[in-house]
């Protein structure tokens, strides 16, 4: 479900600005997208020492078809007309949560081993707003501001909150805090602005707080994701259902291609035609069936080339070892129910919502 926000988002992301109902979609959504995928990739990762078999699924899984995707999307800008430019060291539009991932699997190990992980992420988190230097190349300010939640959804997958989960009492209280959000995001998503949840620029004063207390208004939104994202994983039913079982287990497809639809889409001028509710409902309708296209098992096979590329051949043979058994953690075991099962981004790719 999160991968279907994210092109729904995507898709009316250039014509949000002239319609309020689309801006109140958006925060009202925010948390659901982005950190929500952080909280999953963290879930579905491991923490052990980083071996030849991990290393190399790290650049199978996540570096290179990152690269294959920031070639086509190159290409395709130069088709349409624009110059070619190659990216690598900053990630055009979505990849840049490819980079963090890789470099968040890298940090996970050292991270685990620290007195308090937590803390010491989450004041990272807080004091990177206050660097120039971290911004968009290489993904850097993103990729230490989400790194506490991506530390928690490991402990998330672990067993952390079991309760949570498992109680009758918490999928009320989870219900609850997703409509008092909604109705939060509906009556003051203009106070909102979106440089405060991209989280991938230093602070700016444009509030009461000026940049000193520039850090509680992060803190703030990354509070809420966590809470957001624990309430959906809650509601999140048991068993499997056709469509949304469907989007979680191609989530890391549908991620990585559905730029490649949308922006000829956009350029050619049919998102910007869009102006009348019946017109705007057809193009959210629109964005959910290229999500479930993208995310179904077709697709999936048909793309297994650019998102499990074979580049085997790169590497020297390992010697032989005995592959360790995977975690016996309640929260991956059951969202793995819930959609088909696939390698995450340590050793497996997550399975998103």
């Amino acid at each position: 479900m999160s991968a279907a926000l994210i092109v729904v988002l995507h898709t009316i992301g250039s014509i949000m600005s002239r319609h309020d109902s689309l801006h109140a979609f958006n925060v009202a959504t925010w948390a659901f997208r982005v950190p929500m995928f952080v909280v999953l990739a963290g879930v579905f990762s491991s923490a052990g020492p980083l071996g030849a078999r991990h290393l190399r699924t790290l650049l199978r899984n996540i570096a290179i078809p990152a690269l294959l995707c920031s070639l086509l999307y190159s290409l395709e800008v130069y088709a349409l007309g624009g110059p070619f430019r190659l990216h690598i060291a900053q990630l055009p539009w979505t990849l840049w949560f490819l980079m963090s991932l890789f470099f968040w699997r890298l940090l996970l190990p050292l991270v685990v081993q620290l007195r308090h992980p937590l803390l010491i992420t989450t004041i990272v988190s807080l004091g990177v707003g206050y660097l120039e230097e971290f911004n968009l190349l290489f993904s850097a300010s993103r990729t230490l501001v989400y790194l506490p939640l991506f530390y928690l959804g490991w402990r998330l997958g672990q067993g952390m909150l079991r309760e949570w989960f498992d109680s009758r009492w918490s999928l009320p209280v989870a219900v609850g805090g997703i409509l008092a959000w909604f109705t939060v995001a509906w009556l003051w998503h203009a106070e909102l602005k979106g440089n405060w949840t991209s989280m991938r620029h230093p602070y700016v004063a444009d509030t009461q707080l000026g940049l000193e207390g520039a850090w509680l208004i992060r803190l703030a939104l990354l509070a809420t994701s966590v809470a957001l994202a624990l309430c959906l994983l809650r509601v999140m039913p048991r068993k499997r259902l056709p469509l949304i079982s469907a989007l979680g287990a191609g989530g890391f497809t549908i991620y990585l291609l559905h730029p490649l639809i949308i922006l000829p889409v956009r350029e050619l001028g049919v998102i910007q035609r869009a102006d009348t509710r019946l017109e705007l409902a057809g193009l959210v309708l629109a964005a959910v069936l290229l999500a479930a296209a993208l995310g179904s098992p077709f697709v999936r096979r048909l793309a297994q080339p650019l998102t499990r590329p074979p580049v085997d051949w790169l590497f020297a043979p390992l010697p032989a070892q005995q592959t360790p058994a995977a975690p016996s953690d309640t929260l991956s075991k059951r969202l793995e129910k819930r959609s088909a099962s696939h390698e995450d981004a340590g050793d497996r790719q997550p399975t998103y919502g």
